[in-house]
């Protein structure tokens, strides 16, 4: 199984594109190409979720991110979303509801053959407030 990464986010006709592009880009690395009424980002590795992984630390939110992110696992990939409105301002912000996103939120999709490695990455267990182990990004 390859591993790949899409984030992708409807661009609302009362949106303008290249907020839609930096909301994505506040929060993952990579190009995103606006296509009709989508935004997208696609890479074929992990690393365009250094960013996040970043985020979920300086925003001191990686429980709350290990639980989401297991909640959302089936099978070989991982899939959520995040509230655009916070992603423009470079705040993750998990959705469980797409109705509690007005400008619809952004998707997220990880395939990876083993996601629990790509979770303990991401967000660590934590004691106290503070990863109990930080692992190395899982091979693509």
């Amino acid at each position: 199984m390859e591993v790949e990464v899409v984030v992708e986010a409807e661009v609302r006709p009362t949106e303008d594109a290249e907020k839609v592009r930096r909301a994505i880009n506040n929060i993952f690395e990579g190009e995103v190409r606006v296509e009709g009424n989508m935004a997208r980002l696609e890479c074929r590795n992990l690393t365009c979720l250094t960013r996040f992984h970043l985020k979920l630390r300086q925003q001191r939110i990686l429980d709350t991110a290990r639980s989401v992110l297991k909640k959302s696992t089936y099978g070989g990939y991982i899939e959520f979303m995040l509230n655009k409105q916070a992603a423009y301002t470079g705040k993750v912000s998990f959705v469980t509801d797409p109705s509690e996103s007005p400008m619809g939120p952004i998707q997220v999709l990880i395939r990876h053959p083993y996601p629990g490695e790509v979770i303990d990455w991401l967000a660590p267990r934590t004691s106290h407030g503070k990863p109990v182990w930080e692992r190395e990004m899982p091979s693509s």
